[in-house]
């Protein structure tokens, strides 16, 4: 679907191919948060026979490699993903260093400690945390499953609620409100869909919301550190350079991003009555006043 993190991954993909002369014709589909439409685009792009698949986000890059598995006379068309948390979980490799078949790509799995040491620091009394999230996301569910552990470790609880799609959004933020002392966002293409529906329950409540992409924290999460998806994107783009020149996608290792951006938006920080540490202010690489 079309949304900021994703839209920028795109263009880093294409803006890397275009100065590296890697001369490409695309054909850019979109299934818009549609998992059916989704499946009919799978089969569309075995029917173009095009020199490599990029597939961007889980749900894309499961119903590529399903019309992939359908299409013997595209067995030995390579297939990139990007922007997908955890590739072994969604079935998409068999093992992050040797990937295996025609499969691989760059992942954006969450250091999910250094996110939540930040959400520490915004508020150290944290017992309880909110996260929201669609169940039916394979990256998802990987990333609450780790964030659990993660919280077991730092001494607080984690509360979810769950979404199958963007119009519930706005309930799930409100069933949060007097449960928990923050909410977080894993990069769940459903939820950031509908950033602006959360944002307003947290600004009508004064619950602090926090994001794992930058592009969250312009649109009114208090903060991330998160991936640039542009460089994101750049990185996929290189990946597929190579492999056009000749690698091979099983034993091309997963990559990960492992420079993170730090986010501050300050004005949305006041509207949800939230103090920003000083420290964090003179840390972060970009403050939205």
């Amino acid at each position: 679907m079309e949304h900021p993190a994703l839209d920028a991954a795109l263009k880093g993909f294409q803006d890397y191919m275009k100065e590296n002369g890697v001369d490409v014709d695309y054909n850019v589909h979109n299934a818009q948060a549609n998992m059916a439409t989704a499946g009919q685009i799978g089969t569309q792009i075995m029917g173009e026979k095009p020199d490599l698949i990029l597939a961007i986000a889980t749900p894309s890059a499961q119903t590529c490699a399903q019309a992939l598995k359908k299409a013997p006379h595209m067995k030995n068309t390579p297939m990139l993903f990007s922007a997908v948390t955890d590739p072994l979980v969604a079935g998409l490799v068999k093992d992050l260093q040797q990937p295996g078949g025609n499969i691989t790509g760059v992942s954006d799995m969450l250091p999910l400690d250094q996110h939540m040491a930040m959400v520490k620091k915004f508020i150290p009394s944290l017992k309880i945390l909110g996260v929201m999230y669609n169940s039916g996301e394979a990256n998802s569910r990987s990333s609450v499953k780790l964030l659990r552990k993660v919280s077991k470790e730092m001494g607080f609880e984690v509360v979810d609620a769950t979404v199958s799609k963007t119009s519930e959004v706005y309930q799930a933020a409100k069933s949060l409100v007097g449960r928990v002392d923050a909410v977080f966002i894993p990069t769940d293409n459903t939820v950031v869909e509908s950033l602006e529906s959360a944002v307003k329950v947290c600004v009508e409540n004064n619950l602090p919301l926090f994001g794992s992409e930058v592009d969250s924290v312009k649109r009114g999460a208090v903060a991330a550190m998160g991936f640039d998806y542009d460089k994101h994107g750049r990185q996929t783009g290189a990946m597929a350079q190579r492999i056009l020149g000749g690698a091979r996608p099983a034993n091309t290792p997963v990559e990960t991003q492992e420079e993170l951006k730090l986010h501050i938006n300050q004005k949305y920080a006041n509207l949800m009555d939230t103090k920003v540490p000083d420290e964090l202010l003179k840390a972060a690489d970009k403050v939205y006043e």
